[in-house]
Order: C-alpha cells, then sequence, then structure tokens
C-alpha cells in the first residue's frame, strides 16, 4: 500500500531533500505551494504547527511542512526563526563579516517538521550541530556553503543531497517522522 502525503513548500531545494529521504519507502509525496502567513514567534515549533494547521484546513489531505532556523551561539542565536529573511538581506557574505573577529563559530541548524491528517498532528525536530566556516565554500542554497557540520569536514554547500541528509537537521527531523509514520501506519 502506497501513502500519498503533500508537502507543503514553495522550495524545490526542500522538496527534492524530503524526496528523496521518503522516497525509499511506500511515501508518495507531492509538492504544492500555497501562501499562508506564517505566525511571528521566535520559536520555530510554533511557527510550524500554526502553519500546518493551516495547510490541512485548505489541502483536507495528509499535509508536512518544515520549517528551519541556523541559530549562532555568539549572535545569541541569531538568525534563528528569521534565517530566511536574513539569508535574502545579507546573504553567507553577511553572515562572515558579522563573524569576522570571532573564535566561537559554533551554531546549529534546527529544523521542526510538521504532520498532519485526519486523526495526527506532530513535530519532529532535527538538530545538525556545527560551525560556521571563515569562507563560502560550495555552492549549495541559503547558508549551506558556510556551516560545516561537526561530523564532516565540508560545508553543506560542498556535499551532494544524499551526503547532506546524513547530517543535515532537514534530513534528522525527516527520519523521526519516517520512524514515527513507519510505526503509526504500519508500513514496513
Amino acid at each position: 500500500m502506497k501513502f500519498s502525503i503533500v508537502l507543503i513548500t514553495g522550495n524545490e531545494n526542500k522538496y527534492r531533500e524530503i524526496k528523496i529521504l521518503l522516497s525509499k519507502f511506500k511515501i508518495e509525496i507531492e509538492k504544492l505551494d500555497l501562501d499562508i502567513p506564517e505566525i511571528q514567534s521566535n520559536e520555530i515549533e510554533e511557527i510550524i504547527s500554526d502553519f500546518i494547521k493551516k495547510a490541512y484546513e485548505e489541502v483536507r489531505k495528509p499535509v508536512i511542512a518544515e520549517d528551519s532556523g541556523l541559530f549562532i551561539r555568539k549572535l545569541n542565536g541569531f538568525p534563528g526563526p528569521y534565517t530566511s529573511y536574513v539569508y535574502k538581506t545579507l546573504g553567507n557574505e553577511g553572515v562572515i563579516k558579522l563573524m569576522r573577529d570571532i573564535e566561537d563559530r559554533y551554531a546549529e541548524f534546527k529544523c521542526a517538521l510538521a504532520y498532519k491528517d485526519d486523526k495526527y498532528e506532530k513535530v519532529f525536530i532535527g538538530i545538525s550541530k556545527g560551525k560556521i566556516s571563515n569562507e563560502i565554500r560550495g555552492k549549495g542554497w541559503g547558508f549551506d556553503p558556510i556551516f560545516i557540520p561537526e561530523e564532516a569536514s565540508l560545508t553543506f554547500g560542498e556535499m551532494n543531497v544524499e551526503e547532506k541528509n546524513n547530517y543535515s537537521h532537514r534530513g534528522r527531523a525527516i527520519n523521526l517522522f519516517i520512524e514515527w509514520f513507519r510505526k503509526t501506519y504500519m508500513i514496513d
């Protein structure tokens, strides 16, 4: 039996990463870009919980969505839930400039992935610990070219999608979701 879930996103990169992970199981995914306003909050879990409820009301099918943030310790968690805005306004170059004289480059990427259907509503958290590189390395999208996960020497931007999924916050959240989904819906 195949399951079909609607991924609510306009981001082709997120779609590709999530589709690769879900395709290993009997879970089909279709992408739908909805214009749903996000609430303002410092907690990505709050943002995605509100968003998934609104998405489900519009689609009335099983839906999945995610919100991610880059949290830099020496910048008091900045940009956090404002990661997309900061990327659009400052870009990788701007974050590198902000970090220029900072030795402690520890950062975390955090993903809050939400699922909702007619029975369940759950949020799964994935965290990738690492550091901000001293320079832009690789292509990638978003802050991928400046984030090096703890377990690697490459930035996300220097990795292919499969490699990145092994380390990424999104990959970890999706894997938690898959584990729960398979148990809940008895998929092998």
